[in-house]
């Protein structure tokens, strides 16, 4: 169907999916740049705040784990629209809970917020895919910049709240109201069956039902494409849960310093994804997972071992840009056969999501015991696997220029 359509069309989708992927971006972001400040009101230890994010892990791994059976029953437009309203209703929940110190009503909030996010992530994937073969060139490492240009927007945003004191409820549910009201008035851009949801596919190979998809969990390259994510991703996630209070505990900064250095972190990470496309198109997939997964371990070693804030500073910096093109080159492999590219992108991005189910509390109660700061050589670990497992992102199928 894609090549179906105009021009116009196809840059107007693109230019949708740079806004969803950006909105996601905001959302995350306006939570994570206020859990010093939600700790603080419900003076939680780091094991409690570990079990509290928990709430988002899981209600993101029920998105993820539905959305392939989602997409492909109302397609994408669809799923994204649902997925983003429930998001925008999730937060505004989290905040009324910091409102109450309600510590039940803010998992719940994250866990709606996560089902939401989940579910928008796979689908916002799939129609970068999707889009990305309709424009002909390389383009899924600028739609993952659009999200980190989105956690920019709303780490500053947060930082902004904390220095002014703006309490959690109002931020929160400003932000959720700015999802909303975004999403109702782009969602009309994305095309309707443009990305090819699996149930009208049918080939030679014969039609794609539901056992069809689920028996992509066997396949070892999507497994291996999984570890990959898996690993860089909880490099990006346990920065997302734990940066800013690792570096309030750690190196002894402020409560506003410390969400100004996710900020940092995360203008890293979209620095990478820009550069990330010439990259890819200079050296192919292995060699810059390679890079990135090396470059994520180097800044890790500084950020933990090195106690002077602004040598840490730099390893924040190399932590940013080596997370920086985890999600979006697996992704993008997982999704280089359209037939079962919704399947697949499922299938990785769950796995990639076991380090924001796991690892919260995981690192939660390891940093009890040996602070935050030295927790974090599980994820160094985990992004050297990442490194040692790239050779499976080698293109295989029908691929858009990036497969390379």
């Amino acid at each position: 169907m894609t090549s179906d359509l105009e021009a116009s069309t196809v840059k107007a989708w693109r230019n949708a999916i740079f806004v969803v992927f950006a909105l996601t971006g905001i959302g995350l972001s306006s939570w994570v740049s206020r859990t010093p400040a939600v700790r603080d009101v419900l003076d939680a230890s780091t094991a409690q705040m570990g079990w509290i994010i928990f709430g988002l892990a899981a209600g993101s791994i029920a998105g993820l784990t539905t959305s392939s059976h989602v997409i492909a029953r109302v397609g994408g437009r669809w799923t994204i629209l649902g997925a983003l309203l429930l998001a925008a209703l999730g937060l505004a929940v989290v905040g009324v809970g910091a409102l109450a110190a309600a510590t039940g009503i803010i998992i719940a909030g994250l866990a709606l917020f996560g089902a939401g996010y989940g579910l928008c992530d796979v689908a916002m994937n799939v129609e970068g895919a999707a889009n990305e073969h309709a424009l002909d060139r390389t383009i899924m490492p600028l739609f993952h910049a659009a999200f980190s240009v989105g956690t920019i927007i709303g780490a500053g945003l947060g930082t902004l709240a904390e220095f002014s004191k703006v309490p959690v409820v109002v931020h929160l549910v400003v932000v959720a109201a700015v999802l909303a009201g975004t999403i109702l008035a782009t969602v009309r851009f994305i095309p309707v069956g443009a990305s090819r949801p699996e149930a009208e596919e049918a080939d030679a190979a014969g039609p794609v039902t539901r056992r069809t998809r689920l028996a992509v969990w066997r396949e070892p390259r999507t497994l291996l494409i999984g570890v990959i994510v898996l690993g860089l991703a909880f490099a990006e996630g346990s920065a997302n849960d734990w940066l800013a209070l690792a570096m309030v505990d750690g190196h002894d900064v402020s409560n506003a310093v410390g969400s100004l250095l996710f900020g940092v972190f995360v203008a890293a990470m979209t620095v990478g994804r820009i550069a990330g496309v010439k990259l890819l198109d200079a050296y192919g997939r292995v060699p810059v997972l390679l890079g990135s997964a090396a470059c994520a371990v180097a800044g890790l070693v500084i950020v933990i071992f090195v106690p002077n804030t602004v040598v840490a500073s730099v390893g924040v910096v190399l932590w940013g840009l080596g997370s920086a093109l985890g999600f979006p080159v697996g992704l993008s492999a997982a999704a280089d056969e359209p037939r079962l590219a919704a399947a697949r992108v499922s299938v990785v991005a769950t796995i990639g999501y076991l380090a924001f189910l796991a690892g919260p509390p995981g690192l939660g109660l390891l940093g009890e015991h040996v602070g935050l700061l030295h927790a974090f050589v599980a994820v160094l670990v985990f992004a050297a696997i990442a490194g040692l497992a790239s050779p499976a992102a080698r293109p295989v199928g029908t691929q858009s220029p990036a497969a390379r």
